[in-house]
């Protein structure tokens, strides 16, 4: 039997990367650049080291800092009707996953015809696209290096993806430093994010041993540093290794796909414009000690990796798991979904479009109910 694994992207890791920047352009020739953040990379000041970068190759910059979270198909249709105006030839993003992902988006855009809605799904993209060059400054989505650019269709109130493997950044800069400076709030919340990819991609129905070995790799090192990270921001190897950590895991879970949690989040971001991560990991556990039955050998694996208290009871030792996660939200103060907003009168009409979900494919237990996802709701409530 064989299987494909597809890896593409041009990293420069490690603090100081960002001196990298220039040269790159360079490479690339670029005449215009498109940089695209939002309001918090600024207010960082990390927009600023990242346009004198720019400068630095003599290259003219065109902002768009109207990055959201969660971005939708009018937003990419903004900045690509600014980029094309503008005669954009090389786009740099520098945030979370929104901003990575609206210039993914934005870049489709630039050598294909129509609206981003009409890409949504699987090698919908026809033609190449051009140079872009990722600088994440969270440790979370992995979108610097996924093949992946997830968007919300405020019409339809649907939260969709574009996966075409033109889509990965062609060079990332990876820098640890740039990661600093993010609220412990949104350090859990990432991290939450990143462990939730390492988890569903080592059970998903189309993990492979080279998915596995990734994911679990990086779901080790998460582990260990989230907590340190979020106790003390300015601890930089615990933030290096987080990062290093969403880089491994998205190696893994870009092949091998996601499952019930994200169909799960994917709703909530729809419909009520919560953080992924936070959508994530509210319901984390819950969704985990549903699919342990289906997994129990892949869930009892990965308790051992992080050193669980394993007895060899076959039965019981696959819910360490889900135990260990339900542990950690709550000790790095993740909010459940009712703090989130979320109203208990909203969780049917959510469980109905949660079964719309196309990643639901992809989860080791098939059949999910509306039952099932109700019960799951509620737990996370």
């Amino acid at each position: 039997m064989s299987y494909s694994f597809f890896v593409k992207s041009d990293i420069e890791f490690g603090r100081g990367a960002i001196r990298k920047l220039p040269e790159f352009l360079r490479e690339y020739q670029a005449r215009k650049v498109m940089l695209v953040y939002d309001g918090g990379v600024k207010a960082a000041g990390i927009a600023d080291i990242v346009i004198d970068a720019i400068n630095e190759a003599q290259v003219e910059t065109i902002i768009f800092d109207g990055v959201i979270p969660n971005p939708t198909n009018d937003v990419v249709e903004e900045a690509a009707k600014i980029a094309r105006e503008a005669g954009v030839d090389v786009f740099v993003a520098a945030g979370g996953g929104s901003s990575i992902d609206l210039a993914k988006a934005v870049n489709v855009l630039m050598t294909n015809p129509g609206s981003i809605g009409q890409y949504g799904g699987m090698n919908m993209v026809k033609n190449p696209l051009l140079p872009l060059i990722a600088i994440p400054t969270t440790a979370g989505t992995s979108s610097e290096i996924t093949n992946v650019s997830a968007l919300i269709d405020t019409e339809k109130v649907v939260k969709y993806v574009v996966i075409d493997n033109k889509l990965v950044a062609s060079k990332v800069i990876a820098d640890p430093e740039f990661t600093r400076t993010m609220p412990v709030s949104v350090t859990a919340a990432t991290g939450m994010d990143a462990i939730t990819h390492a988890v569903e991609s080592y059970i998903s129905n189309m993990a492979t041993p080279l998915t596995r070995y990734n994911s679990l790799a990086g779901l080790k090192i998460l582990h260990e540093n989230l907590p340190k990270a979020v106790k003390d921001g300015s601890d930089m190897e615990a933030r290096e290794n987080m990062m290093l950590g969403c880089i491994i895991t998205g190696f893994g879970f870009s092949n091998a796909n996601l499952g019930l949690v994200h169909a799960i989040a994917h709703t909530l971001s729809a419909h009520f414009g919560l953080a992924h991560g936070m959508a994530n990991a509210a319901v984390l556990p819950y969704v985990m000690e549903y699919n342990a039955p289906s997994c129990k050998e892949e869930m009892t694996e990965m308790a051992r990796a992080l050193s669980l208290p394993l007895t060899g009871n076959a039965e019981t030792d696959p819910y360490l798991l889900s135990r260990e996660l339900l542990r950690l939200i709550r000790e790095l103060g993740i909010r459940t979904l009712s703090e989130q907003g979320v109203k208990e009168s909203d969780l049917s009409m959510l469980a109905d479009d949660v079964l719309k979900e196309p990643v639901l494919g992809f989860n080791p237990r098939q059949g999910v109910t509306k039952e099932d996802v109700l019960q799951i709701l509620h737990k996370a409530f």
